[in-house]
C-alpha cells in the first residue's frame, strides 16, 4: 500500500502474462506501470484530494477511489454573476454591511436573496458564526471551494 501511495506500482506476480501481452499488442495497456504515478500527478496538479487505494494481502486486485474535486460541488451554472461579484469583493472576513458597501448595494433583502444566500448554498463562502446567523458579530469569508473557483476563473465569467 505504501508503494501505491508513493506512486510506485510494483507487481509481485502476474496472474496471466498472455493477457497482459495481448493487451499491450492492442495498445490497451503499456506495461510500464506509469498509470498510478500519472493519476497522482494529475490529481495533485488540479487540487483534487489524493486517491485512496485498497487491496488484498496477495495484491491480486486493488481498487482506486478517486475523490471528486471540491469544485465539482459548484457547477459553473450555479455561480451567478451576483455570486461571482461577491466572491471577488470579499477580502478576509467581512460583515454583511461591509460586503454591501464594497459592492455598492443598498438594499439588504436584495443582497441577501441574490448574493449572500446563493453563495452560502454552493459553499463558496461561510459564516464565522454559523450557529448565530443573525449575530451583529457575524462575518463572512471565502471557503476553499470559493478560493478554488476564483483561481479557476481568474478573468471572470460565470459560465
Amino acid at each position: 500500500m505504501e508503494d501505491l501511495k508513493a506512486g510506485r506500482a510494483v507487481s509481485r506476480r502476474y496472474r496471466n502474462r498472455r493477457i497482459g501481452e495481448f493487451l499491450k499488442e492492442l495498445e490497451m495497456t503499456e506495461g510500464r506501470s506509469t498509470g498510478i504515478p500519472k493519476i497522482l500527478k494529475e490529481m495533485a496538479a488540479n487540487g483534487s484530494p489524493a486517491p485512496l487505494f485498497e487491496t488484498d494481502d496477495d495484491r491480486l486486485a486493488f481498487v482506486i477511489r478517486l475523490p471528486r474535486h471540491p469544485l465539482a460541488l459548484v457547477p459553473s451554472g450555479q455561480v451567478t454573476e451576483e455570486v461571482e461579484r461577491l466572491l471577488r469583493g470579499l477580502v478576509g472576513e467581512m460583515s454583511r454591511q461591509q460586503i454591501q458597501d464594497v459592492l455598492s448595494l443598498k438594499h439588504r433583502d436584495h443582497f441577501e436573496t441574490a448574493y449572500l444566500k446563493p453563495a452560502l448554498a454552493v459553499q463558496a463562502i461561510e459564516m464565522s458564526l454559523p450557529d448565530k446567523p443573525r449575530s451583529r458579530l457575524q462575518r463572512y469569508r471565502l471557503t476553499a471551494i470559493g478560493r478554488q473557483w476564483l483561481e479557476a476563473h481568474p478573468d471572470g465569467g460565470s459560465s
